[in-house]
């Protein structure tokens, strides 16, 4: 009977521990990042771009166009007075053309040369969509930073939450204890009643934390769409990266603005080159091509017409200069922006690397102060037994142990927390 207590014992700790989650920080930033709404946004910029490189790519099919039109003229070819006079001699009249026209036809024409544009606007379509891109990553690695603070503070608010219950332990087994004397009259009530009061406020600061502990949760769950409970977080473990060259998404969105800005010089180039292509018409209407016979006989008739077609338009030689001119000032102004940006990521990585190093030398004590507070603290207890030292001594040396502890699980956190913020800072 006694086994199968045991194994049921030890099977259900298993279920347990099988149950129990480990949410990584890697896990929340991406899961956050596959949630945010934006996200939506980038692929409907990717499909319209899919479609606008469709419509750019039906520049090289054939041009179909429809005509009709009727027209009435004050004025047309009429053959001389003599002629027709002399026409009508031998019984033929010629009523030259009429001044009520018309013409239904269609047109086809195919491009077979223009320049390089459709190519160009092709380059510029995809850049962009790159560039629109870059901008919903910038969003989108925000993003990062917010779910990243909203980690530490709950594991903070947690590592605060596990060593108020420890202290409160301490403090309930001094009143035990407290009580004790009290009835043996080796203490006064009040004595208990003090350590009975900081055992009160101590429960009361450890509620208050454990519902901003859920509340951080819940924003957390919010963020990256996972269920998300106080004790379901693992600590990270943080290196420093050894390469320390900045990969912002911000700097990418520079660099595609830059490429953008040139494709779209070179689109402009396009304009002022040459364009040739084939075209073929095809008519029925009067007159007709051949005016002659439209004169004599006023009936429609079908007509064709097809060859060759080039144009140059050089108005864009006017502007050209300028444009390049824009375009230099353009690129120009971005390369200050990424200057800037680079010198602003260099000081802050500086400034975050002094932060790690000052943290890690103040954690090398943090073992060793606990340690002193903590025979200070029991000592303190042996001290109130004797009657050496009151309460409030006791309850002083508890709070500078529990103050000591708190401080050392900070700079942990603050460490790990210290190092994903230069990895943010360099995306790495």
């Amino acid at each position: 009977m006694q086994k199968r207590i045991i194994l049921s014992a030890i099977l259900l700790l298993g279920a347990i521990c099988a149950s129990a989650r480990h949410v990584t920080i890697e896990q929340c930033v991406d899961s956050a990042q596959a949630n945010y709404p934006i996200i939506r946004k980038y692929e409907l910029m990717r499909s319209t771009s899919a479609l606008s490189l469709d419509e750019i790519n039906t520049g090289w099919l054939p041009r179909v166009a429809l005509t009709a039109q009727g027209t009435w003229q004050n004025d047309v070819p009429t053959f001389p007075g003599n002629f027709t006079e002399l026409m009508s001699k031998f019984g033929t009249t010629l009523s030259g053309i009429p001044r009520i026209q018309y013409r239904a036809g269609i047109e086809v024409s195919q491009t077979v040369w223009d320049g390089g544009a459709t190519a160009r606007r092709r380059d510029v379509e995809r850049l962009a969509t790159a560039v629109s891109e870059a901008g919903v990553q910038v969003d989108m690695y925000a993003v990062r930073e917010r779910v990243e603070n909203l980690y530490f503070a709950l594991l903070l608010i947690r590592d605060q939450i596990e060593q108020s219950r420890l202290t409160q332990q301490l403090l309930e087994g001094n009143l035990a204890r407290m009580r004790s004397l009290v009835k043996e009259g080796a203490a006064l009530q009040a004595d208990a009643d003090m350590i009975e009061a900081q055992a009160l406020t101590l429960s009361q600061q450890i509620v208050q934390a454990e519902t901003a502990a859920e509340g951080y949760a819940a924003v957390l769950s919010l963020f990256t769409g996972m269920k998300i409970g106080v004790g379901d977080l693992t600590y990270p473990t943080a290196t420093l990266p050894t390469d320390l060259t900045p990969l912002r998404p911000e700097l990418l969105a520079i660099a595609s603005r830059q490429k953008l800005n040139i494709a779209t010089q070179r689109a402009n180039d396009t304009s002022w080159m040459p364009k040739l292509g084939l075209f073929a018409q095809g008519f029925y209407g009067n007159p007709g091509l051949d005016n002659f016979k439209s004169m004599v006989d006023r009936t429609g008739s079908f007509n064709l017409i097809g060859g060759v077609k080039g144009t140059w338009t050089l108005d864009a030689l006017y502007t050209r200069r300028s444009s390049r001119q824009r375009t230099a000032l353009a690129n120009a102004i971005l390369d200050a922006e990424r200057d800037a940006m680079l010198r602003n990521i260099a000081m802050q990585t500086t400034s975050q690397l002094s932060a790690i190093e000052g943290i890690r030398k103040a954690a090398t004590s943090d073992e060793r102060i606990m340690a002193l507070r903590t025979n200070v603290r029991r000592a303190a207890e042996a001290q109130l037994r004797e009657g050496v030292i009151d309460t409030t001594a006791l309850l002083a040396k508890i709070t500078d142990e529990n103050l000591a502890s708190l401080s050392a699980k900070y700079r942990q956190i603050q460490l790990l927390q210290e190092i994903y913020k230069l990895k943010y800072t360099l995306n790495r």
